[in-house]
């Protein structure tokens, strides 16, 4: 079931927003050679704490960490390890965490020291890119296939794949709700957009195919050709006169 929220819930998904924008803005500061991934879940669950909020993903599904930290050709749901970051090195990290029960989600790549390859270059731009043209659309009466399509055109025009496996969300009380928003997909189908809704948008993008391959852990989506990806996310509130990006 889609929610519409209250003044309230929109108040305390707002206060896990900002929280999540310290923890991007920290983690990012923090990427660099010789740094690892639990490191970085380190250093976001001691944010959480200071500023009253809870890990969301911890637990999840059973998920180990409080973050995700996916290197490389992992597409998304890396588990946080002590292996140091190398230069060239793309790091994507997905978090959130919870302020009263209410939810924020949020995702982004960055590449480590300087690029082994322009093309690597041009996936994050690219992926980072498409969300903001998503958002750029976004109001109410909007359909969610306006969104899918909006993000397949502009990542396909620049020769990137979007594997179909993964999609965006609606968010709040739960860290997934209704609805899905598929990154590909025909314009003009779907539920339309209302204000008050939370929804997550997060295109996932790789070099040279859509296809991946589960690891053995069962958690861990990669590449099927073992070439990089990269993830951006936000959570964005609709409002009668268009969206607010929260995160």
């Amino acid at each position: 079931m889609v929610t519409i929220k209250t003044a309230q819930e929109i108040s305390y998904i707002r206060k896990a927003c900002e929280t999540l924008k310290l923890i991007h803005q920290e983690l990012k500061a923090m990427i660099k050679p010789g740094v690892t991934g639990l490191m970085l879940n380190q250093k976001a669950e001691e944010i959480m704490a200071a500023n009253d909020c809870v890990p969301n993903f911890k637990g999840l599904y059973n998920f180990p960490a409080s973050i995700c930290v996916s290197l490389n050709d992992v597409l998304v749901h890396g588990i946080p390890d002590h292996r140091p970051f190398q230069n060239g090195d793309l790091v994507s990290v997905d978090a959130g965490c919870a302020y009263q029960g209410y939810n924020s989600d949020g995702a982004f790549t960055v590449i480590v020291g300087n690029p082994k390859d322009p093309i690597d270059e041009k996936l994050v731009f690219v992926t980072k890119t498409s969300l903001e043209k998503a958002i750029a659309i976004l109001k109410p009466g909007v359909r969610i296939g306006d969104i899918s399509a909006t993000i397949q055109s502009y990542v396909e025009e620049n020769g990137f794949f979007l594997p179909t496996e993964f999609t965006g969300h609606g968010i709040g009380r739960n860290l997934h709700e209704e609805p899905h928003i598929p990154n590909s997909g025909p314009v003009g189908v779907g539920m339309r957009l209302q204000a008050g809704m939370t929804i997550c948008i997060e295109p996932m993008v790789q070099i040279g195919t859509k296809e991946i391959k589960m690891l053995s852990d069962n958690w861990t989506p990669v590449s099927k050709n073992r070439l990089n990806s990269a993830h951006f996310e936000h959570t964005i509130l609709i409002t009668d006169q268009g969206c607010e990006v929260l995160t």
